[in-house]
This record gives structure tokens, C-alpha cells and sequence, in this order.
């Protein structure tokens, strides 16, 4: 029997757990006082904040809508039709499943679903711009199956159709994958799928970083093109954390298995939820104009930078994301990131492709705009931010210069609010 006044599961979190609501209200300052430019990171809206700390977070619902393992689905089975349904509007898909955890997730339900152990992928070197999950060897995808990859022009920094369809057709993959997670270009869909029908291999896009763009008609829709398609739901999407996977008709039943009940248990009800809300608001018109900003601003950025003398790989972006060549400035990824988060601009260090340094000090550093844009800054924001970069990094052994950029970002936060506050 509980003691007298106190309710189980009913107190407010600074009540209970102290420790944690400080640490969430730290986190929540941070976001606040720093410019955030992680490619990968977003600001969720209030409403998806609201949906994914739910009372959905307490209902178990293994299976799928109208067939689950439990009782009691009738409401999260309609969240989670309402999810499949706007996002196959959104993507002019045939079938969508919703409940990956993550694009990890949604990559592995995917080889579950296709390859048997030793099978052979083609996927882009992780070093080049790829993702841990096409091939890399200290993944479970390069431990698995028999990875081959492909990269980048040395010259242009280009993907080189040609040179996959050379590796193709030497190596016969069961499966080619296209997508990165450090490549600022438009990938050539339509392309990759001749390869992988000339070759008899399936043709997985992973879209994690680009959905949003996607959905808004800002890059060219993969879903279009490809046999099967994953994505996750934040990032350049704004929607909460985890993965979704698209794939035509014919496939839907072995990707419907391989999640659950192949490498899942319990869905995310209120993350599911989460998602719905997110592909709501993607629906909204304000979502196009915010893409077509988030676009804008990453080649402003891009132009500030190369015009303060940065090296920019493939010379620009058609994205939300820009990677930097350091070398020419003396600095590694690693300096400049520590640099950086040192004014309050937060990056990440990156491997650039060939890069003469390894993963953890590599050559270059990967800017994005998703949040930025999510706070209300615009080109010419982003113009300015270059210009503090450059100062930052030109200057990096004043401490009066670094003061002084130190401050001017303080004022650049203030002025364009996260929501928390």
C-alpha cells in the first residue's frame, strides 16, 4: 500500500527527480545560447513535444493497426493509420511502415527483410559521405553481409555513376543503396535504379537526411525511383526521433515482418503519434516555405563561407547541409569544433573525402541550417554567421576577437528565440 500522500507516477519531475529536471533545464539553456548547425539536428514544434510526452507512452501495441497482441488498441491503432496515411500522401508511396525506432532501425528491418548473411551490398563509403549502416565493417552491415562501396570524384567531389556502375557489375550485389549523411548534392535517383535493374539488384534509398526537403518538392523524391526508401522523422523533417521505411506494394508484407515481429517487439505509440503530427504539419503551406528557406539559407552559408576563403566540398550545396575543407586553414575538425562550441557555435568535426586524418581528428567540419531556420534566421543571418566562423578560426589566439564573436552570438540568440523560452 502506498505511504499516505504519495501518488506513484503523479508528482512534477522537479519533485521526483531533481538531478534530471536541472540537467533537462540545462539542455533546454544550451539550445537557447548556442547557434546549433549539426546537420542532423532539428526543433521539433510544440505539438509534436506535446503528443510524444503523451499518455500514449503507456499503451503496448505489438502488431499492427486492427491486428495486435493486445487489447485496448482502438486509439493508437488510429494514430497510427493517420501516420501511414499522410505520410503515403506526402511521398506518393504505396506502402509505408511507421514504426522504426530510428533510420538504423529502418536500414536493418530492410536487410532483414531482403538478404541472407553474406550477402553482397554496394553502399557509399562511409568516409566518402555514407552512413555506418551501407557497409561500414564495424557495423552490423559490414559485419553480415559482403559490403562493396563506392565514393567521390578526387577532382569534383561528385558521385561518378559510371564508376558504381563499374563496381556493380563486378561485384553483382543483391542489394545497391544510395544516400549519405555528409554529401551535399542531389543524388541521381533515376540513375542509381538503371544500375540495379541492369545489375538484377533491389535499390534501397536512404533518405534520412533530406526527407523534409523531400516532402516539401525542394529534392527530388527517391520513392519515385527506388524499390524501397528510409528515412527518419527529425532532422530536416522536424518530427520527432525515429525511422519510417517505403517501399512498393509488392514488398510490403517481408518489410511489415522484418519489423515486427523480426527485429522489433512493442511500437512507440507516442513517438507514432509524434510522427503523425509532424506529417500534419508537413502538410501545412508553411512547410514548403520553410524547406525552400532551409535550402536558401545552407547556399548563403555555403557563399559566405567560400567568399571568407573556405574550401567547400563539391564547391557549394543543393541541401541543408555544407562540409568544409580545413586543411588549407591550419586547423583540424576537432580544433575547430571545440574552437567554435568555445563562442557558442555548435558543429561537428567530419571526415572529408580521402581525408589524410582519421574519424576522430579528421580534415573538415559539417555545418547545417534545419535549426537555424527553425528559429526564424535567413540569408542574411547566415551570411553573418560565415563571417564569424572565419574570424573565429582566423583568430583563434585572440581572446579579444573571440570575445568579441562570443558576444555578437549571444545577441544572435537572443534575438531569434527557441520556443522553450
Amino acid at each position: 500500500m502506498n505511504e499516505p500522500g504519495f501518488r506513484l507516477g503523479f508528482e512534477l519531475l522537479g519533485e521526483v527527480d531533481p538531478e534530471i529536471a536541472a540537467t533537462i533545464n540545462e539542455e533546454e539553456k544550451r539550445q537557447q545560447e548556442n547557434l546549433i548547425m549539426i546537420a542532423s539536428e532539428n526543433l521539433v514544434s510544440r505539438a509534436v513535444l506535446q503528443a510524444q510526452g503523451s499518455v500514449l507512452t503507456n499503451k503496448y501495441a505489438e502488431g499492427y493497426a486492427g491486428a495486435r497482441y493486445y487489447g485496448g488498441c482502438t486509439f493508437v491503432d488510429r494514430a497510427e493509420e493517420l501516420a501511414i496515411k499522410r505520410a503515403k500522401e506526402i511521398f506518393s508511396a504505396e506502402h509505408v511502415n511507421v514504426q522504426p525506432h530510428s533510420g538504423t532501425s529502418a536500414n536493418m528491418a530492410v536487410y532483414l527483410a531482403f538478404l541472407q548473411p553474406g550477402d553482397k551490398i554496394l553502399g557509399m563509403d562511409l568516409s566518402h559521405g555514407g552512413h555506418l549502416t551501407h557497409g561500414s565493417k564495424v557495423n552490423i552491415s559490414g559485419i553480415y553481409y559482403q559490403a562493396f562501396s563506392y565514393g567521390v570524384n578526387r577532382e569534383t567531389g561528385l558521385i561518378d555513376l559510371g564508376n558504381v556502375r563499374k563496381i556493380a557489375r563486378e561485384t553483382k550485389p543483391r542489394l545497391i543503396i544510395a544516400g549519405a549523411s555528409s554529401y551535399p548534392r542531389f543524388i541521381d535517383f533515376e540513375g542509381f535504379a538503371a544500375i540495379a535493374k541492369e545489375v538484377g539488384a533491389l535499390f534501397l534509398v536512404d533518405m534520412a537526411h533530406t526527407a523534409g526537403l523531400v516532402a516539401a518538392g525542394v529534392h527530388p523524391n527517391p520513392v519515385l525511383y527506388a524499390d524501397l526508401v528510409t528515412a527518419t522523422t527529425h532532422k530536416t523533417f522536424r518530427g520527432p526521433r525515429g525511422g519510417m521505411i517505403f517501399c512498393r506494394s509488392e514488398y510490403a508484407a517481408a518489410i511489415d515482418k522484418a519489423v515486427f515481429p523480426g527485429l522489433q517487439g512493442g511500437p512507440l505509440m507516442h513517438i507514432i503519434a509524434a510522427k503523425a503530427v509532424a506529417f500534419k504539419e508537413a502538410q501545412l503551406p508553411g512547410f514548403v516555405k520553410y524547406q525552400e528557406k532551409v535550402v536558401a539559407n545552407a547556399r548563403a552559408l555555403a557563399e559566405g563561407l567560400a567568399a571568407e576563403g573556405f574550401k567547400l566540398l563539391t564547391g557549394g550545396t543543393d541541401t541543408h547541409l555544407v562540409l568544409v575543407d580545413l586543411r588549407s586553414n591550419a586547423i583540424s575538425g576537432k580544433e575547430a569544433e571545440a574552437l567554435l562550441e568555445s563562442v557558442h557555435i555548435t558543429v561537428n568535426k567530419n571526415v572529408i573525402p580521402y581525408d589524410p586524418k582519421g574519424a576522430n581528428d579528421p580534415s573538415g567540419i559539417r555545418l547545417g541550417t534545419p535549426t537555424l531556420t527553425s528559429r526564424g534566421m535567413e540569408t542574411g543571418q547566415m551570411l553573418e554567421i560565415a563571417a564569424l566562423i572565419a574570424e573565429t578560426i582566423n583568430y583563434r589566439n585572440d581572446k579579444k576577437r573571440l570575445e568579441k564573436v562570443r558576444s555578437r552570438v549571444a545577441e544572435l540568440c537572443s534575438a531569434f528565440k527557441v520556443y522553450y523560452f
